[in-house]
This record gives structure tokens, sequence and C-alpha cells, in this order.
């Protein structure tokens, strides 16, 4: 009789995998869909949709200025508005700064520094936000994270060890070029307390910190959405 009851167990968790299962292997994740699979796919889609947006709006552009009716000091306002936006190419001398993870075995550095938590070894939002925050500090005309040019309702979000900014999604090294006057940028970047304690992780555990000067660089404009968002009230019944 106990003989017959094991069966009849064994017979329903057997029954109970295969349904759960639905004939997928269930010791491995290989065949389900993971997370960050959909996460870049998707981002890639964004990239996509933005390139074609970008396009289109270049067509009305040209089309809407070529009878406009405005005149040529009006026409000169709106560049000049389009400039300041970050939603033209901006072009001249710029300064670039990479930041990376250190590496995953990375140890002490510095005679008696504790060793790395895990935490210690990766760039963290506050990083990106402490260097953009330093850039527009020193003057900067426009900024570009990655490959994306921010504007005033650009948000440097990090989720994990990625980030994600405009619905796209990147991994380190992050990198990020600011056109300006490149004195005025690099004291920007020395003289903020963020970026002194962020370079004291550099040299205990090896983060990546890279600053360089380019002699001419063109960024892209920015060609998202610029439509706010926001909640609103639900009605109450």
């Amino acid at each position: 009789m106990l003989s017959a009851g094991v069966f009849a167990l064994a017979g329903l968790i057997f029954w109970t995998s295969f349904d759960t299962a639905k004939g997928v292997d269930i010791r491995s994740d290989d065949p389900l869909p993971k997370l960050s699979d959909n996460v870049r796919a998707r981002s890639a889609q964004n990239a996509r949709l933005e390139n074609e947006v970008a396009a289109a709006r270049g067509d009305v552009d040209h089309l809407a200025g070529a009878d406009s009716g405005l005149t040529t000091a009006e026409k000169q306002r709106l560049a000049a508005l389009d400039k300041a936006a970050g939603t033209t190419p901006l072009t001249g001398p710029a300064l670039g700064v990479t930041l990376n993870d250190a590496p995953p075995n990375a140890v002490p550095l510095v005679p008696g520094v504790p060793d790395p938590q895990p935490n210690d070894l990766v760039i963290h939002q506050q990083d990106l936000q402490a260097v953009v925050n330093a850039l527009w500090q020193g003057g900067a005309q426009g900024i570009r994270v990655m490959d994306q040019r921010l504007i005033s309702t650009s948000a440097v979000r990090c989720v994990g060890n990625t980030l994600i900014l405009q619905g796209r999604v990147y991994s380190p090294p992050y990198r990020i070029t600011a056109v300006g006057d490149q004195d005025k940028l690099r004291k920007a970047l020395n003289d903020s307390p963020a970026i002194q304690n962020y370079l004291q992780y550099v040299q205990a555990y090896g983060l990546g910190w890279k600053v360089g000067s380019q002699s001419r660089v063109t960024l892209p404009g920015y060609s998202g959405s610029v439509d706010l968002t926001y909640a609103k009230p639900v009605p109450t019944p």
C-alpha cells in the first residue's frame, strides 16, 4: 500500500513538472526569453525609430522653412533657439571622459584599503551624473553621452550595471563628450567633489577613468520626442 502511494506521488510530481515545463527543459533557461535580451531588442528598435523620426522631422522642417513667411531675423531667432535646445548638430573643440567598471577580480591597489565589495567595482548613476553636471558647470555648449545628445529633459539613469538613456540601453565603458572651452571643462571636472570621491575608487580598485581633448567634434542634434510626460490624477467615481 505504501509503495502504491509512493508511485502515485511520483507520478503527480512528474506530471506537474511536465505541465510546468510545457516541453521545455526547466533545468536550463536557454530556451526561455531573457529579460536582458528583450531590453536590448527594444533598445535597438527604439534606435531605428529615432532615426526614422529624425529623418521625417528634417523633411518637415525643410518644407516648413521653405514657405514659412518668416523674415530673415525671425529665421535666425528660430535657428538660435534650435541650437540652444540641442536639436541641431554642434561642432567645436571638445573634452571626452570615459568611465569603466573595474576588473571583476580586482584587489586593493593601495595599502590599507579594505577588500572591495561588488558595488565598489562598477559605475553608478551618481558617477555619470557627476561628470555630466560638472561639464555643464564648466560651460559646456553641448554634451553627448554614448551616441545621444543631451537636452534639458534628458535623465541619466542606471539599472544594475547598465545605463538607460532616452529609451535605449548601454553597457560600460561609458563615453561622455562635451563641446566647449577645454580648459574650463577640465577645471570643472577637477573641482567637482563627487568626481574627487570617484577618483579615490579609481586609485583604490582600478575603476576606469580617462579624460582626453579633441580638437574638433560634431555632436548630433537630439532627435527624440520633446513631449513632456507627467502623472495625472484619476477622477474619483
